[in-house]
């Protein structure tokens, strides 16, 4: 699913314009992206969490030319899904089975 596909789904469903999604949507977007990047996380409840994580100093290596390189420590984003989201996607994804798409309305 793309964002188009989000916007229309969300239009569909409330009644909003797409172009009032879109906007809103991307004030969304734009809003965790500042958030994050200055170091705090997003909580969205019954969803999850959007935060900063941190990644350790390490050594990495570039096999073309054999050397090895010092990866300083960054951050980077990353995204934690409640627990009762992913206990929604255990409910309804089963391993060896092909999901179908839009067989599973959200649950509240």
């Amino acid at each position: 699913m793309r964002k188009v596909d989000i916007v229309t789904k969300i239009a569909d469903v409330t009644g909003v314009p797409k172009t009032d999604v879109l906007i809103t949507l991307e004030a969304f977007f734009k809003e965790v992206k500042n958030q994050v990047k200055s170091g705090e996380s997003v909580y969205v409840r019954g969803f999850g969490s959007f935060i900063p994580k941190k990644r350790a100093q390490k050594i990495g290596r570039i096999i073309t030319r054999n050397e090895t390189v010092v990866i300083p420590e960054h951050y980077i984003p990353a995204f934690k899904p409640a627990q009762n989201f992913i206990d929604q996607v255990k409910k309804y994804l089963i391993p060896g089975q092909e999901p179908k798409p839009g067989d599973q309305q959200e649950e509240e």
